[in-house]
């Protein structure tokens, strides 16, 4: 097992043989290939006994009658089958292998654990690096890679961005690309790599700790192989002092862990000791779905934080309360307003606001209001951080505030977080914030847990910095 610099041909392979494609609809084989006819720029092989041309492209009985080198093959034939194929595959030189085929050790069957030994050893003898069995594979938004088997209809593709995501759960993956896409947040790479016979969470963490295309790593993993914890460890250290690790430990309690070895076969293990390795390493742990993408959203966007000191502006009282709540109970200080800039407040504010941290700007609000006051509040040097509680539907607001807030951002430099709740106008106000850089939030709780996450990432990095 190499650690991660030899992976390129998964990513970034110049030709791809897809052994298992077929003409017939609703097949992986047909869906996994129609993806590499829309977004691979590079050259494509069906691989079919049955076929001389499948989907309008020549079909080779096997891989070793392509002509041309073969960077990639894309398993997708029965169990049984497979270590026939990938042994042709390495007598032909290929260096990379996706196996999506299931069938191997997590059916618990003594066939399946033989198998997938059988494999491992092939792969070890001809030196190629294996991705799976069991998986989706890799979703690569730059060179189109795409072996994800679900066609467009039932799983959107997300825009491209800078968020990578590695797991070991397929159907996960899927449903998290499918959200992302429906929500418009950009990925760069996606990886569903099953029970991990060879390239694994190791492998993939250095590769993406070094890609320029990746600014944010999120995991879903049910366990570390035994023997990686501390190489695990060691190389999420290096990657967090230039870039945020998100985890999500599935397989948790005894009854998870018993689902996580049915699932991928993982042995899941303690989750005290994952939690304090987490810990160790720097990375920031989501406990939910909503928080993977909450924390990625602010950790990608948002500078990292000088201090715990937050102020709340708000066109909401109740608002503002909740926020109140929320953020001391992640650890944050709401700051009393100091007399100076009370002052300042109530000579550009109308008699009626209230200028006490939370500051309320109340339902007449409008949006030359929240940027008078946070043109005051932002530059002051005990302001470490700005939730802005802006309810669109108030008559006074307008998209102007998007403009407002996108420029403070910018200028000051300071992590500023909203909270937009409601409907259709909530959610265009949303959308245009979010085009901007910042990140919105549809409850104080969500928003305070995000704001935490980066405030112990800010941590981490003024420690390894």
């Amino acid at each position: 097992m190499s650690t991660g610099n030899d992976l390129n041909c998964f990513f970034n392979p110049r030709s791809v043989a897809i052994i298992g494609a077929t003409s017939k609809k609703g097949k992986v084989g047909r869906v996994i290939l129609e993806n590499f006819i829309k977004r691979f720029k590079g050259r494509i092989y069906p691989v079919n006994p049955k076929y001389s041309e499948v989907l309008g492209l020549k079909c080779f009985p096997i891989v070793k009658d392509i002509p041309d080198p073969v960077d990639l093959v894309i398993i997708v034939v029965p169990a049984p089958i497979v270590p026939t194929v990938l042994k042709d595959a390495g007598e032909k030189g290929v260096k990379a292998a996706i196996i999506i085929s299931g069938g191997f050790r997590e059916t618990g069957t003594e066939e399946g654990k033989r198998l997938e030994e059988e494999i491992r050893k092939i792969g070890i003898e001809y030196g190629i690096r294996i991705i799976g069995p069991n998986c989706l594979g890799i979703y690569d938004n730059w060179s189109g890679v795409d072996t994800f088997f679900l066609p467009d209809e039932k799983m959107r593709r997300p825009p491209r961005g800078y968020i990578s995501f590695i797991s070991q759960s397929g159907a996960f993956a899927s449903a998290l690309l499918d959200w992302m896409a429906y929500n418009n947040i950009g990925i760069s790479r996606a990886i569903s790599y099953g029970n991990k016979i060879d390239v694994d969470d190791v492998d993939l963490i250095e590769f993406l700790g070094k890609d320029e295309k990746t600014k944010i790593i999120v995991m879903y993993i049910e366990a570390i192989k035994d023997g990686r914890g501390k190489l695990f460890i060691e190389n999420v250290r290096k990657v967090v002092k230039n870039k945020p690790v998100i985890v999500f430990k599935a397989g948790k309690t005894a009854r998870g862990s018993k689902a996580a070895a049915s699932h991928t076969a993982a042995l899941a293990g303690n989750y005290d000791i994952y939690r304090a390795a987490f810990r160790q390493a720097g990375i920031v742990e989501a406990t939910s779905f909503d928080e993977i993408m909450d924390f990625a959203k602010v950790l990608l966007t948002q500078p990292l934080l000088r201090g715990n000191r937050v102020f709340i502006v708000t066109d909401a009282g109740g608002i503002g309360v909740m926020l109140t709540d929320a953020l001391t109970k992640e650890g944050f200080e709401i700051p009393v307003t100091p007399p100076d800039l009370k002052e300042e407040l109530r000579k550009v504010l109308p008699p009626h606001c209230i200028v006490e941290n939370p500051i309320d700007l109340t339902g007449d609000a409008d949006d030359d209001r929240y940027r008078t006051v946070l043109e005051k509040l932002l530059p002051k040097p005990y302001v470490d951080a700005v939730v802005v509680g802006a309810l669109p539907q108030i008559p006074g607001m307008t998209f102007k505030i998007v403009d407002y807030l996108s420029e403070l951002k910018d200028k000051y430099g300071k992590p500023m977080l909203v909270i937009d709740i409601g409907s259709e106008e909530a959610v265009k106000f949303k959308v245009e914030l979010e085009n901007r850089g910042i990140p919105v939030y549809e409850s104080p709780e969500r928003a305070a847990r995000a704001l935490r996450a980066l405030y112990l990432y800010s941590i981490y990095r003024k420690k390894v910095g």
